[in-house]
């Protein structure tokens, strides 16, 4: 299953790329955006949202590993993730609202490549819940390379995008490190709600990197 994250990327780009079309039919670039973001949130179910918010509450804080993998558990939400959030959100209706050239093509692709960051958390950090939790299965064989196969069509696809695209993927590259390294020096694990986590900000990073300033 992990190795059709991108596909699984791909898709929903694909529909949001279809709905924003026919929106702008109607609307302006600004409100199209706003249904852009509530459109993926009721996709996704909210799913990597709740693990923004569950991963803010417990790590941007002076949490030992253990409490603040407890914080991530619970179900309620903190001040530190309601902010986290509204921010992400925000920069997603941002890079939305300013996007332009290419705009049904990285409609597509920002989605895909978001979901394609959890395959590098997946094969370069432990799973931090062993007796269980969200993203325990996905934990039960190591990735090989091979798994990384749907990248190679996002890789064509985002180099046809010219200098856009290029710039989308050195953002994806680097805010994946960044995000890999910071969660193994902050826990030396990950969690379900980490993987949603980078989603999240991979998707609202991507959409700025490619607005058209």
């Amino acid at each position: 299953m992990i190795a059709y994250f991108p596909l699984t990327g791909l898709l929903l780009g694909l529909m949001l790329a279809l709905f924003d079309a026919l929106v702008c039919l109607a609307w302006s670039a600004q409100i199209a955006a706003v249904l852009d973001v509530i459109l993926l949130a009721v996709l996704t179910g909210a799913l990597h949202l709740d693990g923004l918010g569950d991963t803010a509450d417990g790590l941007l804080g002076h949490h030992t590993r253990e409490r603040a993998l407890e914080i991530m558990k619970d179900s309620r939400i903190g001040a530190m993730g309601l902010v986290a959030v509204v921010c992400c959100l925000a920069l997603k209706w941002a890079g939305l609202s300013g996007l332009t050239e290419n705009r049904f093509l990285f409609l597509v692709l920002v989605p895909a490549w978001a979901r394609s960051g959890m395959l590098f958390g997946i094969k370069y950090l432990p799973y931090g819940r062993p007796d269980g939790g969200t993203g325990h299965d996905l934990f039960s064989e190591s990735l090989q390379w091979i798994d990384f196969r749907w990248l190679l069509p996002l890789l064509i696809l985002t180099l046809i995008a010219g200098r856009r695209g290029i710039g989308l993927l050195l953002t994806f590259i680097i805010l994946t490190i960044v995000l890999v390294g910071f969660f193994g020096k902050r826990m030396g694990c990950i969690t379900g709600d980490m993987m949603g986590t980078m989603t999240e900000v991979l998707e609202a990073a991507l959409f700025v990197a490619v607005a058209t300033g």
